[in-house]
């Protein structure tokens, strides 16, 4: 079988990498939005799948995989930020706050296709203007729901406490992901 991930993030291409699946990047353009209805645990899960069903190419030999992150504070979505402006605005909500990160993979096959959505609660400190302002300046966080990467200084100096998976926070729930290509790929072949 060939995996293929449809992801251009390089934090979700390094996460695979790191489970020893082998992988082929594919890009897939397909139109994001959601029902404005749509509960907010539903949201990750119904853009993955809605990724996966996008892609046409698909071969009798081959497993795509597909994923989407939303941050979710009191149920209102903080997804990438255009600009420095809305980053600054998303910070200074989250601040001092728990919030909400949802991470869905979609797996698909010519057969069958699964989805399913990981969350964690994420808490932060109080995050100063300056210590904002610096955050934004020096990691550009534009490409990262919430305006924030976990991996990054914002994560390491401001998150206090974490209930559920970092790597679902990273952008990949790893223990999914495994859990279903694991059938594909059994951890005996990474020994060949």
């Amino acid at each position: 079988m060939k995996l293929l991930l449809a992801s251009a993030s390089p934090r979700r291409q390094e996460l695979l990498a790191s489970l020893n699946f082998p992988f082929e990047v594919v890009k897939i353009n397909c139109d994001e939005s959601y029902p404005e209805d749509l509960a907010t645990k539903d949201i990750a899960g119904f853009v993955a799948k809605t990724k996966a069903e996008a892609y046409k190419d698909l071969k009798e030999n081959e497993i795509l995989l597909t994923s989407d992150t939303i941050v979710a504070l009191e149920d209102e979505i903080l997804l990438k930020p255009k600009n420095a402006n809305e980053a600054f605005d998303m910070l200074k909500k989250l601040s001092g706050k728990t919030h909400q990160v949802y991470t869905s993979i979609c797996i698909k096959t010519l057969d069958n296709l699964i989805t399913e959505t990981d969350c964690a609660d994420v808490t932060m400190q109080i995050i100063s203007d300056d210590e904002i302002n610096y955050y934004i300046e020096k990691y550009k966080p534009f490409d990262k729901a919430g305006s924030y990467g976990i991996q990054e200084w914002l994560g390491m100096s401001k998150i206090e406490n974490i209930n559920g998976s970092y790597y679902s926070i990273m952008g990949l729930p790893t223990h999914l992901v495994y859990k279903y290509l694991s059938k594909y790929f059994p951890v005996e072949g990474f020994l060949i």
